[in-house]
Order: structure tokens, then C-alpha cells, then sequence
């Protein structure tokens, strides 16, 4: 019973974001939705574990949760206006042009990014819908406490409903002054994704696949802006080294890597972008992650990298994007250049004592120095401070390798 609860959860975690999105297409109110699918997944862990998933469990949840929303709406006595929104289950009417490209998944995308709402709940509500992370996966996302954040998605789409904020992608002229929110909930989902912040599945190849597909739909959407040529580009060479990032349940450190077993279709893929990007010269900030990127990805061994190049690009970084996190990555590349020393100086300054990298860069630093005490204490912090399965086995090898 357990393994066939387990299939249905993880099923309904892959489908939930086009799940939601189909169905506030169809009904036009978020909390409904979200109550239907709820309802869907209960009747799912009922029926699945002694029938099996069924061929199409996407089809299976949508058709059962819009069920049960009509069912709602009856019990409301909302009948006549809901179910013209709706359009019912036998109204075939094709549905009506909603901005430039038809995909339920995006609409929904600029919905929650709209300028209605403040930039840290736009990330927030789609990381939630779009993306189907808990409350407590996106709170720490975002470093802050659950109850904040539960707060937070409840305001954000009260103000949806009460300022009637249109579910479409907005018209090609007005794209671009929304984009900036778009790529960053696409980046926060991927990284979700890549390195999961709860304690279930360590990667959950599901969100970074979504953010790459609505990424790869930008692209199209958007040809000549750069930054989402970038954001693309960071994307696939992140997710060109996913498969030899673990071994065993262990999160394997992109030195100790084998590099063989990175996707070099998605290498080409990256690097082509990245040139397309150097040859416009206009740099952001997801143009010159991608820049770091493609530098790691084109050094045959860690031994090979060109770690000047590393700490110039995240110089000019760090002139557009002066954030902590920022300042971080910059300081474990210094280390490269001009030893831990410098690094960890650079390091202790910075304002992340509730950061799980922080404390597992200052761990190698001091192991790196010699200060096998103090090494251990950081590697014992940042184990506390990250629930990761993978990334909790590999801090745990580390600390055990000290004297």
C-alpha cells in the first residue's frame, strides 16, 4: 500500500501544475482549483494503490477535479454564472484567443507574475501553482518562516480575484516590461527542482523539465531578448551535468564529477546560445550565469577551469546583482585564484548565517586552511540547516573525512 500511495503522490506531483492551470483556465478561480485538485488527489490515493495508476493519471486528475468543482459549484448554488465560466463538461465551443500563445501553463505563469501583485508573491504563488511545491518548500525558498509565507499566497490571490487580474499571457507589446518576473519564477522552480529544499526526492526531474519547456516556450515567444536566450542557456548546461550530480543518494561536487556522463547535446545547445548572447553584448544577469556556466562545461577536468575568467564575469555580476548569494559564489571562485585565506575573509563578512552554503563554503575553506575543529563545526551547521536527502549525505562524507 505503501510503494502504490508513494506512485500516486509522486503523480500528482508532476501533473499538479498543468492540473491547476487547466482548471483555472476552465473555472476562472484559483481557490477552486486548487480545492478540486485536492479533492482529486484524495479520491486518487482511494482508488490508485488497489487499481494502479491508470494510462493517462493527467487525464484520470483533470476529469475527476473538474467533477468535483462542478459539484462545489452546485453545492454553492452558484449554478448559472459559474457554469457559463466553466462552459460545462459538453460545451465544445472552441475557446476564445487569450494573448499570443495557447498554453494553459503560461497563461497561468503571467497571471501570477502580474504587476498587480508584489514581486516576491508573484514568485511565490507560482512556485506554489505552477511548480506544485508545499507551502513549507517555498518559505524556504525564500528563506522565511511557513506561517509568512502561508499569509503571503493567501494575499496574492485574494488580490487576483479582487483586482480581476485576466488569466492571458499579455499582448507581444506589453511582454517585455513583465518578463523579469517570469524568468525569475522559471529560475526559482529549476533550482526547486535541481537541488529539491525538502526532504523527499533530492532532484525532482519534473520541475526542472517544466521550467526548461516554459523556458524553450519564451524563447520562441521572445527571439530577440537576451535574457531569455540566457535564462535558457543557464538552464540546459545546469541540467546537462543533473545525472552525474549523484551517486548512491549522495550529491557528487561538480570537482569531483565525471564529466562523461554530462549531457553534451545540451552542452552544444547552451554554449550556442551563450555565443548568440556575447555576439548581441547586451549582458544580464542570466546572460553572464550562463557565461559562468559555459565555462565550466567547456573545461575537460576541474583542473582545466578557467578561474580567472569565473571571478571576472562574476565581477561584472555582482555590478548588476550586488546580492550576498552573489558575493558567495564570487569568493568560492576566488579561492581558486588567490587560496582559502582570501576566500574565507570574503566569506565571513557576508550576512547568510541562516544559509546552508554558507556554512558548507566556510566548512571547505577552513578544511582546505587546516582548521579541522572549526571545519567540522561549519559542515555540522550546514547540515542543520539544509533538508535535502543528497546534499546532507554529501556534507555528512565531508565531515567524516576530517582528522
Amino acid at each position: 500500500m505503501q510503494s502504490g500511495t508513494a506512485a500516486v503522490e509522486r503523480v500528482f506531483r508532476e501533473e499538479y501544475g498543468r492540473l491547476i492551470a487547466s482548471l483555472v483556465r476552465r473555472f476562472g478561480d484559483i481557490d477552486l482549483a486548487e480545492e478540486a485538485a485536492s479533492e482529486a488527489l484524495v479520491v486518487a490515493l482511494e482508488k490508485w494503490p488497489d487499481s494502479g495508476v491508470p494510462p493517462n493519471p493527467g487525464g484520470w486528475l483533470t476529469t475527476t477535479a473538474g467533477n468535483r468543482a462542478i459539484d462545489r459549484i452546485r453545492r454553492e448554488k452558484q449554478r448559472d454564472a459559474k457554469y457559463k465560466a466553466a462552459l460545462m463538461d459538453y460545451d465544445d465551443t472552441a475557446h476564445a484567443p487569450e494573448g499570443p500563445i495557447e498554453d494553459d501553463r503560461l497563461r497561468l505563469l503571467f497571471t501570477c507574475c502580474h504587476p498587480a501583485l508584489a514581486a516576491e508573491a508573484r514568485i511565490a504563488l507560482t512556485l506554489r501553482l505552477l511548480g506544485g511545491l508545499t507551502v513549507a518548500e517555498v518559505a524556504r525558498a525564500f528563506l522565511v518562516p511557513e506561517t509568512t509565507m502561508a499569509q503571503r499566497i493567501t494575499r496574492a490571490k485574494k488580490k487576483i480575484a479582487v483586482a480581476k487580474v485576466p488569466y492571458r499571457v499579455p499582448e507581444a507589446v506589453d511582454l517585455p516590461e513583465r518578463l523579469s518576473g517570469v524568468l525569475t519564477v522559471l529560475f526559482l522552480i529549476f533550482n526547486e527542482g535541481y537541488l529539491a529544499t525538502g526532504d523527499g526526492d533530492p532532484v525532482r526531474d519534473e520541475l526542472t523539465g517544466e521550467a526548461i519547456r516554459l523556458a524553450r516556450i519564451l524563447r520562441q515567444l521572445l527571439p530577440e531578448e537576451q535574457e531569455v536566450a540566457g535564462l535558457l542557456a543557464l538552464l540546459l548546461l545546469t541540467e546537462a551535468r543533473r545525472q552525474a550530480r549523484l551517486r548512491n543518494g549522495t550529491l557528487v561536487a561538480l570537482d569531483e564529477q565525471d564529466r562523461t556522463g554530462w549531457d553534451h547535446t545540451l552542452i552544444a545547445e547552451g554554449h550556442l546560445l551563450v555565443r548568440e548572447c556575447l555576439a548581441v553584448n547586451r549582458p544580464g544577469r542570466y546572460q553572464i550565469l550562463a557565461a559562468i556556466n559555459a565555462v565550466h562545461t567547456d573545461a575537460r577536468s576541474a583542473a582545466d577551469t578557467d578561474w580567472s575568467q569565473v571571478v571576472t564575469l562574476y565581477d561584472q555580476l555582482t555590478r548588476l546583482d550586488p546580492s550576498p548569494i552573489v558575493a558567495l559564489n564570487r569568493a568560492i571562485a576566488v579561492a581558486e585564484l588567490d587560496g582559502p585565506c582570501v576566500a574565507l575573509a570574503l566569506v565571513e563578512e557576508l550576512p547568510l548565517t541562516g544559509y546552508h552554503a554558507w556554512h558548507a563554503a566556510r566548512a571547505e575553506l577552513l578544511r582546505r586552511l587546516g582548521r579541522s575543529a572549526e571545519s567540522k563545526a561549519a559542515y555540522d551547521a550546514a547540515i542543520a540547516t539544509t533538508q535535502n536527502s543528497a546534499e546532507r549525505a554529501y556534507l555528512s562524507r565531508k565531515r567524516g573525512e576530517l582528522v
